[in-house]
């Protein structure tokens, strides 16, 4: 039996301390009103990867090159769209900064929106959502993607913030602090700090080379 493969993107930020995804308003049917992820049918001449990255432009008008972009899981449930049998390959992608978007193609609108607050999403997407933020959770604490969601150079105190924002919890910014810096490879001083008339400055750090923390920095509970 034929079927269709589209690639849907999960795509996370921190704004204003919240965990947010960018979604799409769609224009047309099915579930036309309907919030859901950007993406859209791979081409024949097409990669996968590149298909992502085109759809997400087509969608949304950003261009902004991800920090960090995987795949995250295939989804290929009969019925799953109603337009026909339509496998979806879904990526992740977590962004430092958070770019305006524009709605272009067949999207009425393109917003960055806090996970906490997301509405019902069109087709399988809230499942695609839940999944990639948990990918995005446990990643955080096995490896030093959290830097992905910061500026090159960054603060103690705002990495900590983009654990508290992704895992939805306080943590103790002397414990973290400790923690972070003693992680072999996790983070390494820049030499320079922050300047400002609030505040004493704070150190700038940069990610280190680690591609794995050791030991982890685990989730509570």
């Amino acid at each position: 039996m034929p079927f269709a493969v589209t690639v849907d993107l999960v795509m996370l930020t921190v704004r204003a301390d919240a965990l947010c995804v960018l979604l799409i308003r769609r224009a047309i049917p099915p579930h036309e009103g309907a919030y859901a992820l950007p993406g859209g049918f791979v081409r024949d001449d097409e990669d996968l990867t590149d298909a992502a990255i085109r759809e997400l432009s087509e969608e949304t008008g950003v261009h902004h090159p991800a920090a960090h972009l995987e795949q995250l899981a295939t989804y290929g449930a009969p019925g799953r769209d109603p337009r026909a049998r339509v496998v979806t390959v879904a990526y992740l992608a977590l962004l430092p900064e958070a770019p305006t978007p524009t709605a272009g193609s067949d999207a009425a609108e393109a917003v960055w929106l806090p996970v906490a607050e997301v509405p019902p999403l069109a087709f399988d997407h809230e499942r695609i959502l839940r999944d990639g933020v948990e990918r995005a959770r446990a990643k955080l604490e096995y490896s030093p993607l959290a830097a992905a969601f910061c500026p090159p150079e960054f603060t103690i105190a705002e990495l900590r913030q983009v654990y508290e924002a992704v895992w939805s919890a306080r943590l103790d910014p002397r414990n973290f602090h400790r923690k972070a810096t003693s992680t072999p490879g996790f983070v390494v001083p820049t030499g320079r700090s922050t300047t400002g008339d609030r505040g004493r400055p704070a150190q700038l750090f940069k990610r280190g080379p680690a591609t794995a923390l050791y030991p982890p920095l685990l989730r509570a509970g």
